[in-house]
């Protein structure tokens, strides 16, 4: 029987959202953060888009916007040259980063005592959170802003988009270690550390590539006192490599170092220009959005369009899977977020699947639970968040 599907909409923000991330799963559940070009960045129930609160503090429009992994902390980049931390418990500003010019994004480290920043003063910027008085580390090498900066690799290396460029970096020197180049602007860039994979978005096409971390070996030759390079594109390959328990007199134990491949495993191309795409937790299905106000879903193994469909009344700039996979969220151009079921029909969050009549010939569709009116459901939220971060209260549409 054909379902249809059936998206939840989340508004309250009042200009395009531009980014939009989820949090890893705690004991609360899930957490979803929009940014937005109104200076309003929201924290959001992941499974029921449900409003939490409004982080007040920037005075221009917000690009970027990120949650660590237990949803504890929050920040954001903006249009007015900064960055800012927050309590995601609180909503309290934890502190202010000053930049040079627009920061567009931001990232933390999986201890999330490190934050790193790019921006249109094309440099990557790192902050220790345990020393906010301390001036951060600077990375330079762009040739044009940064549009999008990630932690991978357990934090070793950061990988950084600009206009045609993705750059993989490396933490400790500081240096770059490879690049990709594209004849097309970079429009988004998602790092999937469980999946070892890195999603990449330029005009129509959608491309993937290998992010698994390659082990180099530098094993000298006593014999001929030169030295050569052992490499593989596995890790656990060169993890047994006999090693001597104790070295001898002048003989040198190998030097290792590890790096992401960044081959390319696929590529796929979408019947528009596409902003944003996500890959699904278990590298099932990828979904993207673009120009054409359409999400579209796709097989990941085939590369098969499975479903395209229209909600949003304008571009959709970001689109991200949720954590355990069963919902898929995009922001747009009209202001809005919504909330789509990865597989529609099933019972989650506030979807509730009702059959129609054997005989009636309707498609079945998902029922979705809201409250009798819009003021019971403020109500409902507002008893259960008494001491959370509120500021005004979004439109709810039921």
């Amino acid at each position: 029987m054909a379902m249809r599907q059936t998206p939840l909409t989340c508004s309250g923000h009042t200009r395009p959202v531009v980014d939009l991330a989820f949090s890893g799963i705690t004991p609360y559940g899930y957490f979803l953060i929009s940014a937005c070009k109104d200076g309003k960045p929201m924290l959001r129930q992941g499974d029921t888009g449900d409003w939490i609160g409004t982080f007040l503090g920037h005075k221009g429009a917000v690009w970027g916007a990120t949650l660590n992994k237990d949803a504890t902390k929050a920040a954001t980049a903006a249009a007015d040259f900064t960055a800012k931390v927050w309590d995601a418990v609180s909503g309290d500003e934890l502190m202010t980063l000053a930049h040079k010019h627009i920061v567009k994004t931001v990232d933390f480290t999986q201890d999330s005592n490190y934050l790193l920043t790019g921006g249109q003063d094309k440099l990557l910027r790192i902050y220790d959170l345990n020393k906010p008085e301390a001036e951060p580390k600077e990375i330079s090498g762009h040739t044009s802003g940064i549009k999008k900066a990630l932690w991978c690799s357990e934090d070793k290396q950061i990988l950084s988009a600009d206009d045609k460029t993705v750059r993989l970096w490396d933490h400790a020197t500081m240096t770059e270690v490879k690049s990709l180049n594209f004849n097309m602007s970079v429009s988004s860039m998602e790092y999937i550390p469980e999946g070892e994979i890195l999603v990449i978005t330029y005009g129509r096409s959608i491309a993937f590539h290998s992010a698994v971390r390659i082990l180099s070996v530098e094993l000298p030759v006593q014999r001929s006192g030169v030295s050569r390079l052992a490499q593989s594109a596995a890790c656990v390959q060169l993890c047994h490599l006999p090693l001597p328990a104790h070295p001898g007199p002048g003989q040198v134990l190998p030097t290792y170092c590890t790096s992401l491949g960044l081959d390319p495993i696929k590529s796929f191309e979408a019947p528009a220009t596409i902003n944003s795409a996500s890959l699904h937790p278990e590298k099932e299905f990828v979904v993207a959005g673009g120009e054409d106000f359409k999400l579209y879903k796709y097989d990941y193994n085939s590369g098969e369009e499975l479903e395209s469909y229209k909600g949003h009344f304008g571009p959709i700039h970001c689109v991200r899977f949720s954590p355990d996979g069963e919902l898929y969220a995009s922001g747009s151009e009209d202001g809005t977020l919504r909330l789509w079921q990865t597989v529609v029909g099933k019972t989650y969050g506030l979807w509730k699947c009702v059959l129609p009549e054997e005989d009636s010939g309707e498609l079945a569709k998902p029922k979705i639970n809201f409250p009798e009116t819009a003021e019971e459901e403020l109500e409902e939220i507002a008893s259960e968040n008494s001491d959370s971060i509120y500021s005004s209260t979004p439109e709810v549409k039921a």
